[in-house]
């Protein structure tokens, strides 16, 4: 079509019209940038995002099960009738406690979590996070009179404890006596530290075997729940296989998914992730409006040639493809090169990390990337409607050139 052949010779500009052809470069630039920008950012923050939640589930299950207004005195059982469910892995009982501990130098407070190694192997992560001993020997007995215990590496930096040490366990709700309630102590030995990567986590949680709980606690064979995941395909329907399980067990037992007990936090990522696109995205627009200064200089620099053009037959309508064709070339090369930079730069940052961030601020210890299809196809098609919508006004403006006063 005669439109792309002129439209190709406008875009290379003569020697005397070599500004016209800077702005065009400065537009694609814009553009370029402009993608590239996105397709980062947006990397980031989906990293960001996918690391935290594997961090919170590597802690924590995918669902939680528990009993309304009481605990589960029957939990084998009830875990065997939870693993029969379509969709679910792995389960394993838990008691929950708040408590005090110290060590040789001073005390904190600390979330007790009863767990039992046979069946928290797959649940959560912890085996995989010890970075000295291991959640086995919560069963191994170091001193036959004392039980084991293992905790976060940061809490027990506070401590000033290691493997082997002694600390005491001190529950505020003791026994009531006449001088009034007496809080219950008890000694344990430190028998492996594990390290999550979250701050949050490795400063207040310690792990013992479930018994040793029960008995601290003095609450008899109960759990206060069961902990469950499903296969990672059904991650994100865990709320459908927790309305499942409840089917199952019957009332009175209420099922928890992580998207729920974390609604808050990641619907805070999604507005953080749409603000930002948002923000990005003016790069593009202010490449967008190079486009509309560019072409409105060719417009008025080939004011001649388009009544020339109209006296010899070309309609209004083929003026306006001319210079929309001009823009989507300026926007097409501009978005792919954005697209293939953006692209090649997630890769290096993903591949070398050689961007490193503190481990006391983030839960992660390089700068993460995750590259989502869907995230790059929007950024893509935002950035060539953008840079099309820039040429209406100019492509139309060629159009209503009158030959007759041009060339009077």
């Amino acid at each position: 079509m005669f439109e792309w052949f002129i439209s190709s010779r406008y875009l290379r500009a003569r020697h005397k019209q070599k500004f016209i052809s800077l702005i065009s470069l400065i537009s694609v630039a814009g553009i370029t940038m402009g993608v590239m920008a996105l397709i980062v950012v947006l990397a980031v923050y989906s990293g960001f995002t996918n690391g935290l939640r594997d961090q919170i589930l590597g802690i924590n299950s995918h669902i939680i099960v528990q009993r309304i207004g009481g605990q589960i005195s029957e939990y084998e059982l009830t875990r065997d009738r939870i693993m029969a469910v379509d969709g679910v892995t792995g389960a394993t009982p838990y008691l929950y406690a708040q408590t005090l501990l110290s060590g040789t130098r001073g005390g904190t407070g600390v979330i007790l979590r009863g767990v039992d190694p046979d069946t928290a192997r797959g649940v959560i992560a912890l085996p995989e996070q010890m970075i000295q001993g291991s959640v086995e020997g919560l069963t191994t007995a170091i001193d036959p009179r004392l039980p084991n215990i293992i905790l976060g590496v940061a809490l027990a930096s506070d401590l000033h404890v290691s493997v082997g040490d002694k600390v005491r366990l001190i529950s505020p709700s003791g026994p009531l006596t006449p001088m009034g309630i007496i809080p219950k102590i008890k000694s344990c030995i430190v028998s492996g530290i594990f390290e999550s990567g979250m701050y949050e986590y490795d400063s207040s949680i310690a792990y013992m075997h479930i018994p040793d709980v029960q008995n601290f606690l003095q609450s008899g064979d109960v759990a206060h729940g069961i902990e469950v995941t499903v296969i990672e395909k059904k991650l994100n329907q865990a709320d459908e296989i927790g309305e499942k399980i409840v089917e199952v067990l019957g009332r009175p037992f209420i099922a928890k998914d992580w998207m729920s007990m974390n609604r808050n936090l990641f619907a805070a990522f999604k507005l953080e992730k749409i603000g930002m696109f948002i923000c990005v995205a003016l790069i593009i627009l202010v490449a967008a409006l190079n486009i509309i200064s560019a072409l409105i200089m060719v417009v008025m620099e080939k004011e001649t040639h388009i009544a020339i053009l109209k006296a010899m037959g070309a309609t209004s309508r083929s003026i306006m493809k001319i210079f929309f064709y001009q823009g989507l070339v300026i926007g097409f090369v501009g978005t792919t090169l954005g697209v293939l930079g953006g692209l090649g730069l997630c890769e290096i940052l993903s591949r070398y990390q050689f961007i490193e961030l503190p481990s006391n601020v983030y839960p992660m210890n390089t700068l993460p990337i995750k590259v989502l299809p869907m995230d790059v196809t929007i950024i893509a098609v935002c950035a060539i409607v953008i840079t099309l919508s820039a040429t209406i006004y100019p492509s139309w403006k060629a159009s209503q050139v009158k030959p007759a006063e041009v060339l009077s």
